[in-house]
């Protein structure tokens, strides 16, 4: 049986923090003098309001949670942050429509980085520094960066952990869950505060560097300027860029293994590692002979934009410094592939993760050998870790969702009128958390606001399951979940 009044005061007490971090935006909006204050002010207000009316609904609730509220409280989480999150959009008049507000926000939570903001730079301090907020928070996870904050505010963090993490195969770096989270947010804070100090001393400003810093280390491509990063024009403020994109691609707790306990064998025998990285040499180097070749780009320019672009992809950021919907087709089949299989579990990255692409090589090899040797027992194994049936067989499941969920889409589009090329880029893009597409109406650096207003909701929630890796999601539609036992 679902506890409700569990639900009613975490959700109570996850927007009071959300009010709490809002009240910094209403800040930059006074010290800049802008009209969004009372926007802000207004959200703020709000948010405070119900997230009370809904701790005193569960001021006498058990702190003990069940798998099941494990999965709506997560979910609900989400919807509810975005839900809130989006007030100050709609109450200061830079999108009007409740709709757009709301699929900006999700976008935001999600680190899909998906606008319907044409232009972006007309928007205030603080409605800018709030979407980079919003991909902060969300690129390690709403309820995690509770956890890391308020350990005790979480019942049952274990569970909301696990219907709340990216990836199959998840470490476990100290017992106790509030001082992993600690740890995980701790190497967070640092990749994002050295990265905005190297922007700043690159030629950014500081609210720009704060700002970039943020969208690049959650992996999530919201930017103050029109042209991404690539407005600076600045060669060092791409590598730097690239350099935290593949840093926040990367497992937190191999990083932590890497840079705290000082195991630096683990770092390059770690099979998805590995996998990460030729995927990005590959794709780096085809991608830079073809412009060259094609497009005619000098071997910095090209190996510059094709790195750029590699990474972005991979670590579904959507940064760009180029335009890649102007390259060669062949180059958006290479960019799509990357888009598809994602960053490392355990990263800020969206995607189908490279340990799944890990496990589905390892059990393809099994059934190669198994087809010569019908009788051998031949066990899957990652970075020397048997992988038990169960979780091969959830891989099935979560790859066929994941399909299903994209082919769904990209026919409801079509039905729509979207043409096919941006339809299944699209599905691809929200799916895996990306934001750019690569068609030619949309593309990297334009706007989604000529979508539909129900593709926008669709999108929504195609958004959400992505980010909750699709089955904490799909769960709670099946009858079962809600069958009282």
């Amino acid at each position: 049986m679902i506890d409700w009044k569990l639900i009613s005061k975490i959700l109570g007490q996850l927007l009071c923090l959300e009010a709490a971090v809002m009240m910094v935006a209403v800040v930059i909006s006074l010290l800049y003098g802008e009209s969004d204050a009372s926007a802000f002010g207004m959200a703020v207000l709000a948010t405070m309001l119900v997230g009370g009316i809904l701790q005193f609904v569960g001021r006498r609730a058990d702190n003990v949670m069940s798998r099941r509220d494990a999965f709506l409280v997560v979910t609900l989480s989400w919807i509810v942050f975005s839900f809130f999150g989006a007030i100050p959009f709609v109450a200061s008049g830079y999108l009007t429509s409740p709709t757009d507000a709301y699929f900006e926000t999700m976008s935001g939570f999600t680190t899909t980085g998906a606008t319907l903001i044409e232009d972006v730079e007309s928007l205030p301090h603080a409605l800018l520094f709030w979407r980079s907020m919003t991909q902060w928070i969300g690129g390690l996870g709403i309820v995690f960066f509770t956890i890391a904050i308020i350990p005790s505010l979480i019942g049952g963090s274990v569970k909301v952990f696990t219907a709340e993490a990216t990836g199959p195969m998840r470490s476990k770096l100290h017992p106790r869950l509030g001082t992993q989270a600690k740890w995980i947010w701790g190497i967070y804070l640092f990749l994002t505060v050295v990265c905005a100090l190297l922007f700043w001393v690159e030629g950014m400003s500081a609210f720009d560097a704060v700002n970039y810093a943020m969208t690049v280390t959650a992996t999530g491509g919201f930017a103050t300027h029109n042209s991404s990063t690539g407005f600076f024009h600045n060669p060092y403020i791409d590598y730097t860029a690239i350099l935290f994109m593949f840093l926040s691609g990367i497992s937190f707790s191999l990083l932590y293994l890497t840079a705290f306990r000082g195991r630096m064998r683990d770092f390059f025998r770690n099979a998805e590692f590995r996998l990460f990285l030729f995927l990005i040499a590959v794709a780096t180097t085809m991608i830079v002979f073809i412009l060259m070749r094609s497009c005619h780009y000098r071997v910095e320019d090209a190996l510059r934009s094709g790195l750029f672009q590699v990474v972005s992809f991979i670590t579904t950021t959507g940064v760009f410094n180029d335009d890649a919907g102007q390259w060669p087709h062949v180059t958006w089949v290479i960019l799509s592939v990357l888009m598809f299989f994602g960053g490392c579990s355990g990263s800020t990255a969206g995607g189908f993760k490279c340990i799944r692409g890990v496990m589905v090589l390892e059990i393809i090899r099994n059934e190669l050998r198994r087809a010569i040797h019908p009788r051998a027992v031949l066990p899957v194994k990652v970075n020397n870790l048997n992988v038990p049936f169960t979780m091969q067989s959830t891989l099935l499941g979560y790859f066929a969702l994941y399909l299903l969920l994209c082919l769904v889409t990209y026919f409801i589009m079509i039905v729509t009128g979207v043409d096919s090329t941006n339809s299944i880029t699209i599905a691809l893009s929200c799916a895996s958390n990306v934001g750019p597409t690569l068609g030619l109406e949309i593309g990297p650096t334009m706007s989604w606001g000529i979508l539909p207003l129900e593709v926008k909701w669709m999108l929504s929630l195609l958004m959400l399951m992505g980010r909750l890796e699709i089955i904490s999601v799909v769960v709670l539609f099946t009858h079962n979940f809600w069958r009282d036992r």
